[in-house]
């Protein structure tokens, strides 16, 4: 009787867990949507320094009653300056967006800001990421909708699209309105 290697069954084990991990990836609610362990809880501390003569916010502006969005950002960031005029728009419509500059060069940034405008209500920098890492950040830009409490409703990663905006920042921003 022939006895099998391990070095035989190895190759089709290793396979067979691929497809495992891929089909569950794949089976997701959302298979776009990156996993956050914030939302649902209070938004972490918030850490920033001025940015030049810009307004500043505090933790305190998270949880004073209006709904909010956090906009991570970075001047040095392609996807950033994509979603900028969607964030014009939308403060434009009223809503108040505080902005984090993210890791960068405190001309850079406000020279992005002066060529392309300023939807921030207050913006602070984030130049050693610190705030960043504790609010879970997996990279530039991405957006917190924050209800009044100060609890994180939604985290979105990536550039807020048109799309986006409507599927998924709208009715994040009606439940945290209680609609």
């Amino acid at each position: 009787m022939a006895r099998l290697s391990p070095l035989m069954i190895a190759p089709p084990a290793i396979f067979a867990a691929l497809v495992i991990t891929f089909g569950v990836g794949m089976f997701r609610e959302d298979p776009d949507a990156l996993p956050s362990a914030r939302e649902g809880q209070s938004a972490p501390p918030v850490q920033v320094t001025a940015l030049g003569d810009k307004a500043v916010f505090a933790d305190a502006d998270l949880r004073d009653g209006e709904v909010k969005l956090v906009n991570f950002w970075a001047s040095w960031c392609a996807p950033c300056r994509v979603e900028h005029p969607n964030l014009e728009a939308l403060s434009a419509e009223g809503l108040t967006i505080l902005g984090v500059n993210y890791k960068d060069e405190p001309g850079n940034a406000l020279g992005f800001l002066d060529e392309l405008g300023d939807p921030y209500a207050a913006i602070g920098a984030d130049g050693s990421g610190r705030m960043g890492l504790d609010w879970g950040l997996y990279g530039v830009p991405e957006t917190y909708v924050i209800d009044g409490n100060g609890q994180v409703i939604l985290r979105f990663a990536g550039p807020l699209t048109q799309r986006a905006i409507e599927e998924r920042l709208r009715p994040a921003l009606a439940q945290a309105r209680g609609n």
